[in-house]
């Protein structure tokens, strides 16, 4: 082919063909990569794997193949079919490098599809990295290196030159370090390797789209506008006993993080609810960074419930820096409310200070999708904050707790895990003394004296279900809490909020919670009882205010009652919801918690499990003070003790084995070990796009949306817009309301006709009788 080899081609504002020339794109991609890779010592790998990457692309077919679509004097020879172009740097690499090749070669494979399994997985043989390598022998059609190297003359002798690769990933391969070890190395270099790839294409297909990237200061830059905010906000603070220790708690925070002996490592920050941890554990956080050189502050949060009231803090605390500081990602966000580029930063995380999911950073450290992976290079050197650390899933405890140990033994990461109710983390052992749990035991407590902090803060009475305390009724229960003006009652289930919330009645000042209503109803929900809490306070608002929710208000959610009532759960679940009672330490005496038995108890798996453990503590006399440190610790022990003992124990979904290489051929199977790791498991679920508006306005625009949708289903920025109105529901559910009539699908989704949805309690499902216990927290 006498043309020119180009990597891509698109049309400039008069019209024109630009053209990209393979070579440059392969060279930049490339430095960039290698650039990336730096920041754990593996620059000479992502530079082997930018400059091999795209070999594929030297096929005269791939060359045909992106021509034919823009010039009208080429025509593609099967234009039907996509032209494969990723195998051919694969097997350049396990050629040219024999078992550390084969390394390169699972993120060159997998640099548009997403990281392979090597043999055949849960998803079959079909598309193993094995199968495609045994293909492209036995049939010539398919092998692309050979087609590729026909052309090879045209390439500078430095594209393909053989690296000289440090030992490191030799010895991770032998099986010499630890399970996840170089499953986590692999996926840090296909990140690399998938970002620059992203990045480069980007500059020269959208180049307006890459100039509106942010270009933003890195975390401890951050650190004189948090000062000058914390001075503003505690200059008017009245010096209450709590704010008082508030202020104490910042300072520990503020001298842990300047300290030289807290390096990159694991450290605990216990503080009980209201003590001010958020803002504490971020001036860590920033304080650390400047002292230590770390670039970002990763803020994961267990709850989007509670995610957006903390991005907004946060981008108060940095209002007077550039748009974009603050980078918020989750599965609610609404990117028309992203400011600057920030919605562009939070494809890589590129910026000083992300607020996220545990989802989003656990998922995306387990993913196999370029999507997901492609920011876990930029958590190199950043501290990452578990706020509620204590929600760490039983079933995923193990292979996270490793990879924790390996980010910070390896990657320059500090991680704080941030609670109330500190999870009990250490080497778990069986009655034989064998290790059922290697977890992390090198942790080290920033504050000086939890168990001083929490009398100090003490602003709660706890009153607990004695052994034979009579289950009340939902009536029962709603004339007890009619006698008090203003509570807060939280409970397990969503059919336990519904009965509870009819049984009071909204005449009677009940207000619903539940995931039922869709993120903006909840929203929308929860601004207007904190309005209502303002009013009470200044003595403007005489209706009773009787709250009923599901556990979404317990963690972080900031609303202060005076009485709050919680169904027996877990010790940590009634710790958060006694976080919501006498916040402040307004009240004269104590606030009151009441722990009660509900007239059912519904919730499965892990829920009805700690829910068990807390009623034998509470039963045998265990538990002294429901709120003490020393509580959590016997709790933990036994739920983390029994968890080890269920199926799969703290793994249970046999991640560790299927990234585990094995020393033969490193075979991993990434894919399969990505589909099984999900934090909430959906697969019994399904989504509704409910209409839900809170005026005219919104309705309008809600069906404007819905019908751009009908009319373009290709318009995503509609579905990303809709995210904020799905409620999701089981899928016995689901069958019945679209049997029914009440949901109709639009363009793929599933839409809930009118009149489907309650302004009160949300979606209206079945009749409650059908399946209640099967109702999602």
């Amino acid at each position: 082919m006498s043309e020119q080899f180009v990597s891509h081609i698109r049309r400039d504002a008069e019209g024109q063909l630009q053209e990209r020339p393979l070579v440059e794109h392969l060279r930049a991609v490339a430095a960039m990569a290698a650039d990336f890779a730096s920041g754990f010592g593996a620059r000479d790998w992502g530079e082997a794997a930018g400059r091999w990457h795209d070999l594929g692309k030297m096929q005269s077919a791939w060359q045909t193949y992106l021509r034919s679509h823009y010039r009208d004097d080429v025509h593609e020879a099967e234009p039907a079919s996509r032209v494969p172009h990723a195998l051919a740097g694969a097997q350049y690499a396990e050629r040219e490098l024999g078992l550390l090749g084969r390394l390169l070669a699972y993120v060159i494979a997998g640099h548009h599809a997403g990281l392979p399994d090597f043999h055949s997985s849960d998803a079959g043989a079909h598309g193993t990295l094995r199968i495609r390598f045994e293909q492209a022998q036995r049939i010539p059609a398919r092998d692309e290196l050979a087609l590729a190297l026909e052309n090879c003359a045209h390439l500078p002798a430095d594209i393909l030159a053989r690296p000289d690769l440090k030992p490191d990933a030799a010895r991770m391969a032998s099986g010499k370090g630890c399970e996840l070890e170089l499953s986590l190395w692999l996926r840090m270099l296909f990140s690399c390797l998938v970002d620059a790839d992203f990045l480069d294409a980007e500059a020269f297909l959208d180049p307006q789209r890459h100039v509106l990237r942010p270009r933003l200061p890195e975390a401890a830059e951050l650190l004189p506008a948090f000062d000058v905010w914390m001075a503003a906000k505690t200059a008017g603070a009245k010096p209450t006993p709590v704010n008082r220790v508030r202020a104490e708690v910042l300072m520990a925070c503020r001298e842990a993080g300047r300290a030289k002996r807290f390096e990159s490592g694991i450290y605990s920050l216990t503080v009980p609810t209201g003590g001010g941890k958020t803002l504490a554990s971020l001036a860590f956080a920033l304080e650390h960074a400047k002292a230590h050189g770390k670039r970002r502050v990763i803020y994961a949060i267990p709850f989007t419930s509670i995610i957006e009231q903390t991005a907004q803090v946060f981008r108060d605390v940095f209002a007077s820096l550039p748009d974009g500081t603050v980078i918020e990602h989750h599965s609610n966000l609404d990117p028309d409310k992203q400011p600057g580029g920030s919605h562009l930063a939070a494809e890589n995380w590129d910026g000083p200070l992300v607020v996220t999911t545990n989802v989003q950073l656990f998922e995306s450290l387990f993913a196999a999708r370029t999507s997901r992976c492609r920011k876990l290079h930029n958590l190199v050197d950043s501290v990452i904050v578990l706020d509620e650390a204590q929600q760490l899933p039983p079933a995923f405890l193990a292979p996270i707790a490793q990879t924790l140990r390996l980010l910070a033994r390896h990657y320059g990461v500090t991680v704080l895990l941030c609670t109330a109710t500190q999870p009990k983390l250490d080497t778990q052992h069986d009655a034989f003394g064998r290790v059922v749990f290697p977890g992390i035991d090198a942790t080290c407590e920033i504050i000086p004296d939890p168990t001083d902090l929490y009398a100090r803060l003490k602003r709660v009475y706890v009153t607990l279900p004695a052994r034979d305390a009579p289950r009340p009724s939902w009536e029962a229960l709603a004339d007890e809490l009619r006698t008090h003006d203003c509570v807060l009652t939280i409970v397990n289930t969503r059919q336990d909020a519904h009965d509870l919330y009819t049984a009071i009645g909204p005449d009677a000042g009940a207000v619903h919670l539940s995931a039922r209503m869709c993120a903006e109803h909840r929203a929308d929900v929860i601004a207007s009882i904190r309005q209502h809490l303002q009013a009470k306070r200044e003595g403007k608002d005489s209706l009773p205010l009787r709250v009923v929710s599901t556990t979404l208000v317990e963690a972080g959610v900031d609303l202060d009652f005076p009485v709050v009532y919680r169904a027996l759960a877990g010790l940590d679940a009634i710790a958060q919801a006694a976080g919501r009672c006498n916040r402040e330490g307004r009240l004269p005496a104590l606030g009151q918690v009441v722990v009660f038995r509900p007239e059912t108890e519904r919730g499965r798996g892990e829920l009805r499990e700690a829910r068990d453990i807390a009623r034998e503590l509470i039963e045998s006399g265990r538990v002294r003070d429901a709120l003490a440190p020393e509580t959590f610790a016997d709790y933990f022990h036994l739920l983390y003790s029994r968890a080890a003992r269920n199926p799969g124990g703290l793994d249970a979904k046999e991640i560790i084995r299927l990234l585990t290489p094995d020393p033969r051929d490193c075979a991993m199977a990434f894919r399969t070990a990505a589909d099984r790791f999900h934090l909430i498991d959906e697969k019994d679920q399904t989504t509704v796009i409910v209409r839900y508006a809170r005026d005219d306005a919104m309705r309008d625009q809600l069906e404007a949306w819905l019908g751009a949708l009908a009319k373009d289903p290709s318009q995503r920025w509609v579905y990303r817009k809709l995210q904020r109105f799905g409620v999701g529901i089981p899928k016995y559910e689901f069958e019945q309301l679209l049997r029914d009539g009440r949901i109709s699908p639009i363009a793929g989704l599933f839409v809930a006709v009118d009149g489907t949805y309650d302004a009160r309690t949300g979606l209206i499902g079945v009749q409650q009788a059908l399946a209640p216990d099967r109702l999602v927290w």
